[in-house]
């Protein structure tokens, strides 16, 4: 595939496959602190809360291909070079993605700008950013949008018909392509162009290789390169810039009983056993709403010694201390968001027209704050506005939490509802903050991952040697559970006396994740997937 593609970006698969090798996160054992693990003591009964960004405000939920299910962000290793550091950064959009959709399947809008923001932890100030803009037409040359238009099938068959062997095939009919931008002050450069978007995962007839070859179930958890599905080895590229990149369908790896939640605190979301030992919401009795769904995702990775770093403080900093153990961190703050144009005109002689400037439409930091904090009335103001306005129009919903408030009045608890200002420090301004001077962290499947993070004892060190989290509200890692994490620090808050461990009864994913960029667990296949397969799960 050489020479096909711009220069500019060159396919990994073709590249370094001569000289790649299977490598494992470089994770650093630790052990969770005296103090902290002094701090795990009191259960609670969970209660309610929303989806991590998965219906966050009313105009967002109309435009699907602009809605944002969730950012993560943490630290790592380059996937062609295990001795450059990188910012992992990885956006899910188009929540609730049926695998099935055909015939168009679901797809980037080419209309839109997705973007990544570096941010000042600190202030939310942006110093960076990379856009990624799609097209609806073949990036090898300037073949028309299809290959055969006159046809009901967008894969499958082109100018032949049959299974898709490479991505981009005369075998698959549609192709997206896409271009990343980088913004650096005032100084815009694109450092990717006609890049490939991988087919989405049709099934096993159309798409056989991301799928087992019997079952026809996606088959994920690739722990190398060279264990990733080919159509996501053709579609990785390393830049000429020093990042890595990825834009294509993937599985949704969020998990959460958010549908039990929503219907008045079902009790399938509470522990039914009587046991306090792993803390209520524990057991494993919920279901997993976002079970069988896939997303569309665009990720990459950035050379830490490429990006600036800020000294913050934040809680959970240090956590030799005693909760909520505020600390200095040194790294970026990390948000996303996706623009539209200003314009859109509809023709009846024609496809729309889009003009006029980008406007924000949407735009994520912390898994939940939209979500579990922000009253419906500011929702998509929020989604408007920028995170260096947070402090002045959005803080007082972490500092006066209503979800605290409803628990209260449901279960008769006396969780603190005023004058959090540890909620606050946490989501306000409204970026992922990550410490950039720690070591790669521990993923799901790898040894010392906990899905609790920092509560589960899976902590790591920064270059001061203070005691962090390996996981969100340190960046945030695919597998993280955020529902429970953030029930936890809202029932558990300001003081912390003892750790309220509260959940929503889901532990784990329905799909494996892959241990290697782009980490999200390979799509399920629209002929057979998790949610509409009942008992043929393999």
């Amino acid at each position: 595939m050489i020479g096909v593609y711009d220069t500019s970006a060159r396919l990994l698969k073709k590249s370094l496959v001569a000289r790649f090798v299977s490598r494992v996160w470089d994770c650093r054992s630790a052990t969770c602190s005296g103090a902290l693990r002094a701090c795990v003591a009191a259960f609670l009964v969970p209660a309610g809360a929303l989806a991590s960004s998965h219906s966050d405000a009313p105009l967002i939920a109309l435009d699907p291909q602009a809605d944002i299910a969730d950012l993560y962000a943490f630290i790592g290793t380059k996937i062609d070079d295990g001795n450059v550091k990188v910012l992992n950064v990885i956006v899910n959009i188009h929540p609730f993605s049926e695998p099935g959709a055909g015939p168009v399947y679901d797809r980037f809008a080419d209309d839109a700008r997705y973007s990544i923001h570096i941010a000042n932890p600190t202030t939310g100030a942006e110093v960076m950013r990379y856009d990624f803009e799609f097209t609806n037409s073949s990036p090898r040359n300037t073949a028309p949008i299809l290959k055969n238009p006159n046809t009901i099938l967008y894969y499958g068959l082109g100018t032949e018909a049959g299974s898709i062997n490479e991505a981009g095939d005369a075998r698959q009919n549609f192709t997206q392509g896409y271009k990343v931008i980088r913004t650096n002050g005032a100084t815009a450069t694109v450092i990717g162009r006609k890049l490939l978007v991988p087919p989405p995962n049709v099934g096993l007839r159309v798409t056989p290789l991301y799928n087992d070859n019997v079952t026809g179930f996606a088959v994920s958890g690739a722990t190398s390169f060279n264990e990733l599905d080919s159509y996501t080895q053709d579609t990785i590229y390393s830049l000429p810039s020093g990042e890595a990149v990825f834009a294509g369908q993937r599985e949704d790896g969020y998990y959460a009983d958010t549908s039990g939640l929503y219907d008045l605190l079902h009790s399938r979301i509470l522990d039914n056993d009587g046991s306090l030992g792993d803390g209520l919401g524990q057991d494993g009795g919920g279901v997993d709403t976002f079970k069988g769904f896939n997303v569309l995702t665009y990720a990459i990775q950035i050379p830490v010694s490429s990006l600036p770093s800020f000294a913050y403080n934040v809680p959970f900093a240090d956590l030799a201390n005693a909760l909520p153990a505020n600390g200095t961190a040194n790294g970026v703050g990390v948000f996303a968001s996706v623009s539209r144009p200003r314009n859109r005109t509809y023709r009846s002689g024609g496809d729309p027209l889009s003009s006029g400037p980008y406007v924000q439409v949407n735009r994520m930091g912390n898994p939940l704050f939209n979500e579990m904090f922000v009253a419906v009335k500011d929702k998509d103001k929020y989604n408007r506005t920028l995170p260096v306005t947070d402090s002045a129009r959005f803080a007082s919903y972490a500092l006066n939490p209503e979800i605290a408030s409803l628990f209260n009045l449901v279960f008769g608890f006396s969780f603190v509802t005023t004058g959090r200002t540890d909620l606050e420090a946490l989501f306000v301004p409204d970026v992922l903050r990550v410490d950039t001077t720690t070591m790669s962290v521990r993923l799901p499947g790898q040894s010392g991952f906990s899905r609790l993070g920092f509560i589960g004892g899976d902590t790591t060190t920064d270059d001061g040697a203070r005691t962090k989290s390996s996981g969100w509200p340190n960046g945030r890692r695919m597998g993280d559970d955020v529902m429970d994490i953030a029930l936890t620090l809202v029932a558990s808050g300001p003081t912390y006396a003892a750790t309220t461990l509260v959940g929503d009864n889901v532990a784990a994913n329905d799909q494996v994740y892959n241990q290697v960029f782009p980490y999200a667990g390979t799509p399920h296949a629209g002929a057979n997937n998790r949610k509409d397969s009942g008992e043929n799960i393999p």
